[in-house]
């Protein structure tokens, strides 16, 4: 079962895209966005299900380079 998660930015608390992983990332894991951006997950957050559902949400916290 493929884990959903939202992309947030550490720096503005935004979330930036969705994205899906084969298993729970682990927060050294480095990935590419959806802008071609390589970074490195700072910090994974798993919520509490909605009352009735099963899917937990899952926040990954990410730095990105700002465009200098």
């Amino acid at each position: 079962m493929a884990i959903i998660a939202t992309i947030m930015n550490t720096v503005t608390g935004r979330p930036i895209q969705k994205m899906s992983f084969g298993r729970m990332p682990k927060p050294w894991s480095s990935f590419n966005l959806a802008t071609g951006e390589l970074v490195t997950a700072e910090r994974i957050d798993i919520g509490k299900p909605a009352p009735g559902k099963f899917v937990a949400p899952v926040d990954v916290w990410v730095t990105v380079k700002s465009a200098e």
